[in-house]
C-alpha cells in the first residue's frame, strides 16, 4: 500500500507578483525550492492564508535572491500581490516508509528569505 505524505512546506511566504497573461505556474526563488527540497517542474498545492484559496501548479525556478513568489497563469486570480501563501508539496510512499518520512520545511521571513 501507498500513501500520501508531507514531503516539502515553505511556510508563509508573501506573493510578489502575479502574471495572468502566462502559460501557468508559480515561480519561486530558487533559494526557497533548494532549501524546502523542491525541484522544478514538481507539482505543489498553493494554500492562501488571505483568502482560503487552494490550488496545484507546478514550480518554475525563480532568480536566486529574489525573494519572488509568483503565481502564473489563471492561477494569478487566485491570489493578490502581498498575499501570504503555503506552497506544500506531497509524495507517495510504502506505508512502512512513510513511517519514517521526515518532511522539510522551512520558514522564510518576511522578505521571503530563508532563515
Amino acid at each position: 500500500m501507498h500513501i500520501q505524505v508531507l514531503k516539502s512546506k515553505i511556510h508563509r511566504v508573501k506573493i510578489t507578483q502575479a502574471e495572468l497573461h502566462y502559460v501557468g505556474s508559480i515561480t519561486v526563488d530558487e533559494d526557497l525550492i533548494d532549501a524546502a527540497n523542491i525541484i522544478e517542474n514538481e507539482k505543489v498545492q498553493i494554500v492562501n492564508v488571505n483568502n482560503g484559496e487552494r490550488l496545484e501548479t507546478y514550480v518554475i525556478k525563480g532568480e536566486r535572491g529574489s525573494g519572488m513568489v509568483c503565481l502564473n497563469g489563471p492561477a494569478a486570480r487566485k491570489a493578490q500581490v502581498g498575499d501570504v501563501v503555503i506552497i506544500i508539496s506531497y509524495a507517495s510512499m510504502d506505508f512502512e516508509e512513510a513511517k519514517l518520512h521526515k518532511p522539510v520545511l522551512i520558514f522564510p521571513d518576511d522578505h521571503n528569505k530563508v532563515i
